[in-house]
């Protein structure tokens, strides 16, 4: 703990204000509250900070007791993230001793371009008001140079100014009147949070004789707040604030109230929420805070709100065990999705509970079937759930995108068959017998991925040349060809890397499933499961976590516009994706903590004009999952980001997850894309992805569907479990944040490098399938397999498949790459480590342990 010196300057002021005051005659002036920044407790982050006492949020809480310090160093800087495009009029910075001498105030759209609003010199610190002019939604202080020998620190960081556009006048009606409530405590039954919203000015709302107390109301949906009058009973807050919500748990203030004397007063605010709160800080009296009534105005957008729930439309199909022809309809389906591997054909089906009979549910492209119980045994199908690749000559490389979750299996002739590749999850799955993985004949198959499944035989990959399974029971496992990486199994084979495929690790780090559609009676929801520290075995029946009812969702439909989703977002509503494909004109910016982001059939959504598809903050628990994102024909610079540049909170108690969510660039026409998936946030979970530059299809060529990178991962402690990156110009992988772990990892490089100049750098040929960044000082990573297909030019030989810093805290397990049928070599596995590949026998080159 270091000590600072002591600031006499303030004192200096003081004594001068004083002496001021003495000279001029007194006059009495009313008094006002204070104005709000724009940017107190919005989302803040930064490039250091200098211990967890002194983060980011500090600088814009609206408490002048708390901090934001930085690390001792000149180049440091501090943004704030004001949720929407705004007029930016003046800045203000009150320093703590450890100041900024020389500083910019910059402004950004998009948190990666700034333009300078103002360029200070020389400052001595205190309190700097700054004039400035323009706009954006992240402002920014860039620090040039100290003025001490420590970091910079701020007491505050207070940007002002208006949102752009104009705004309707604020309506007269109270939209609080009648509105369920709720509050921190009663004085008595006789005086509900509910008396405080009834329109009678003769009952009240009391609190508790405490300090903090709050009452707050659920206004139905999300509003635009412009007025909020209180009228208060004898027993009154002095200091309190009055606050917005868009879930009830994360708060943003629109106004902070000091020196309040009670009796009646309206407070003009500018906000948004569909809950508003009254948070006392301070009472005025030895009593609670009484108040006869809040009125809440809001502001007309002339734009009816956007509505949560409502049908699943056109393309999802419901079923339960009496529905008449159901095997009809599993076959209609699969006929035109068997082969259709660059369609537009999207569906989902979903089995109410019960139990089925007779069924073999064929599941092709862009197909997915799913119970909609709680449980998995809710759903029992006494048949079969089938993936073959008879469409493709008994060649299974190629079942990709579709699915299957939440049901029991009790296949008609002893074992399922899921002969699947990439993007193909097996999700929450009970089967009754064993699970075959191999196509009919056992021809090549290059899968795949089990989660939370339970299978009570034995599962017979066969021809499968990796597999990954998380957090699963199975009666055994036969053979395996080159990976065959396990977490949290029970029953899976002991590790034999050695001399075989296995890798098998007693549990997972961290995990938390995917979100789930079911029917609760007859009313849809969504379960979101806990997280779960050291798993092992699966998540069911005990089900920890929470249901989410569907008319907290916007339902997106084909046809559904950028600016709709967005708005449904502002409101506070999560989004279902029904299947489809969705064509955005505009990014879509998740910014909500907690949203779930989940899609049916494997929607798809395809970005136009270069634009990037989706955005999330840097704010806890977001779930995205089951979707697929497919570049479009102009160039985006990034496909899916998580946390903008510089995100830096820690999410480790409530991470974010990216689950069964697919990239896609080229294939169905030219795509092009220079990073896929980017991650700046910090304890992300990336549970199961496939990232793949298309090495067939349409629109495919080294510059037609070019994409330098897979995955970029910036943020710290980020894990992957199944991560599967395929064919980009440049790294697969790049991982550049600290203390990365990834269980499993399956790659090949691009197959259309047209010779060994074009992938040459730094003196290296090729770029590794999985790099970490020379500055990393600790990762770890099990189960990772490199493939090189160089079809363009047989003779380039790749010098490693992986490159990483050579230090203790760099550990890295089962390694292998393999020539596949001689079409190009690799020198090395890792680094300079590791036996060369050579002919066309297709024997895997492997380390167990690096360093």
């Amino acid at each position: 703990m270091r000590t600072r010196p002591t600031r006499w300057r303030a004192l200096g002021v003081a004594m001068a204000a004083m002496a001021a005051l003495v000279a001029l005659p007194l006059t009495h002036t009313p008094a006002a509250a204070a104005e709000t920044p724009l940017s107190q407790g919005k989302t803040a982050t930064a490039s250091s900070t200098e211990n967890a006492g002194t983060p980011a949020s500090a600088a814009v809480d609206g408490d002048t007791g708390t901090r934001w310090s930085s690390a001792a160093t000149d180049d440091q800087w501090l943004q704030v993230d004001l949720g929407a495009t705004t007029s930016v009029t003046r800045v203000v910075l009150n320093w703590e001793a450890a100041y900024g001498k020389d500083y910019k105030i910059q402004i950004s759209q998009d948190a990666g371009t700034w333009t300078d609003l103002k360029s200070v010199t020389g400052s001595d610190g205190g309190t700097d008001t700054l004039d400035v002019s323009g706009q954006g939604r992240y402002v920014r202080l860039q620090g040039v140079h100290r003025a001490t020998q420590w970091g910079y620190s701020l007491w505050k960081f207070q940007v002002f100014g208006s949102a752009s556009g104009t705004q309707a006048g604020c309506g007269s009606g109270n939209d609080a009147q009648g509105r369920p409530a709720s509050a921190s405590s009663t004085e008595n039954a006789g005086t509900p949070a509910s008396a405080a919203f009834d329109g009678d000015t003769g009952t009240r709302w009391s609190s508790q004789a405490s300090d903090p107390q709050w009452v707050q109301v659920d206004l139905g949906s999300v509003k635009s707040i412009c007025q909020v009058a209180l009228n208060w009973e004898a027993a009154y807050g002095k200091d309190f604030q009055i606050q917005a919500s868009t879930d009830g748990q994360s708060w943003s203030t629109l106004k902070s109230v000091t020196g309040a004397t009670g009796g009646t007063a309206s407070y003009d605010v500018s906000g948004s929420g569909r809950y508003l709160r009254i948070y006392g800080t301070a009472r005025g009296t030895a009593y609670g805070y009484s108040l006869w009534e809040v009125a809440v105005h809001t502001t007309s957008t002339g734009t009816p709100p956007v509505v949560g729930g409502g049908d699943l439309g056109p393309n999802v199909i419901v079923v339960d065990p009496s529905t008449p022809n159901l095997q009809q309809k599993f076959d209609q389906v699969f006929a035109q999705q068997e082969s259709n591997q660059f369609g537009t054909g999207r569906y989902q089906f979903l089995l109410k509970p019960g139990t089925y009979n007779g069924i073999n549910a064929q599941i092709g492209f862009y197909t997915s079937i799913s119970g909609l119980g709680l449980n998995p045994d809710d759903t029992q199908i006494n048949g079969d759930v089938t993936v073959d690749a008879g469409w493709f000559n008994g060649n299974a490389t190629q079942n990709f995108w579709r699915s299957a979750e939440n049901l029991a299996i009790t296949p008609s002739h002893g074992d399922d068959r899921w002969a699947v590749a990439q993007a193909a999850p097996f999700r929450r799955i009970h089967v009754k017998g064993g699970l075959n993985l191999a196509p009919n004949g056992y021809g090549w198959a290059s899968g795949g991925y089990i989660a939370d499944s339970k299978i009570d035989g034995t599962v017979g990959p066969y021809s499968q040349q990796q597999w990954y399974t998380r957090d699963s029971s199975i009666g055994g496992w036969t053979n395996g060809v080159w990976n065959m990486t396990f977490s949290g199994v029970q029953g899976a084979p002991a590790t034999n890397f050695d001399t075989g495929p296995y890798t098998t690790l007693d549990n997972t780090p961290v995990s938390r499933e995917k979100p789930f559609l079911y029917l609760d009676g007859s009313a849809y929801k969504v379960f979101v499961p806990a997280k779960r520290t050291n798993a092992r075995g699966v998540s069911w029946p005990a089900n920890a976590g929470t249901s989410i009812p569907l008319d907290q969702f916007y339902v997106v439909k084909p046809g559904a516009t950028a600016a709709t989703i967005n708005a449904a977002l502002a409101q506070g509503l999560n989004l279902l994706f029904t299947p489809g494909v969705y064509h955005l004109d505009q990014t879509i910016e998740v910014d909500r903590a907690n949203t779930v982001v989940l899609g049916l059939g494997l929607a798809t959504l395809v970005p136009d004009n270069g634009i990037d598809a989706m955005h999330v903050a840097d704010v806890d628990g977001v779930r995205l999952a089951g979707f697929l994102i497919d570049a479009g024909p102009v160039n985006s610079d990034t496909l899916l980001r998580i946390g903008p540049p510089g995100a830096g909170a820690d999410h480790s108690a409530n991470p974010t997850t990216m689950q069964d969510v697919f990239v896609r660039i080229g294939g169905a026409g030219p795509g092009l894309a220079t990073n896929s998936v980017v991650v700046n946030s910090n304890n992300v979970i990336i549970d199961h992805t496939w990232l793949w530059r298309a090495d067939h299809g349409s629109g495919v060529g080294w510059d037609t569907n070019r994409a330098d990178y897979g995955l970029r991962v910036n943020g710290n402690d980020v894990l992957a479990t199944g991560l599967f990156v395929e064919h980009f110009n440049k790294y697969d992988v790049y991982w550049n944040g600290e203390r990365g772990r990834t269980i499993f990892f399956q790659n090949e490089k691009a197959y259309d490098a047209p010779n060994a100049a074009a992938i040459t750098h730094d003196g290296i040929v090729g770029y590794a399938a999985y790099k970490v960044a020379d500055s990393v000082t600790s990762h770890e990573a099990w189960g990772l397999g490199s493939y090189c297909n160089y079809t363009s030019d047989p003779s380039i030989v790749q010098a490693h498949g992986f490159q990483v810093p050579t230090t203790s805290g760099i550990k890295m397990h089962d390694l292998l790459v393999i020539s596949l049928g001689g079409m190009g070599q690799y020198a090395h596995v890792v680094n300079n480590t590791g036996a060369p590949t050579s002919g066309t026998s297709t024997v895997p080159s492997k380390v167990t342990s690096f360093p």
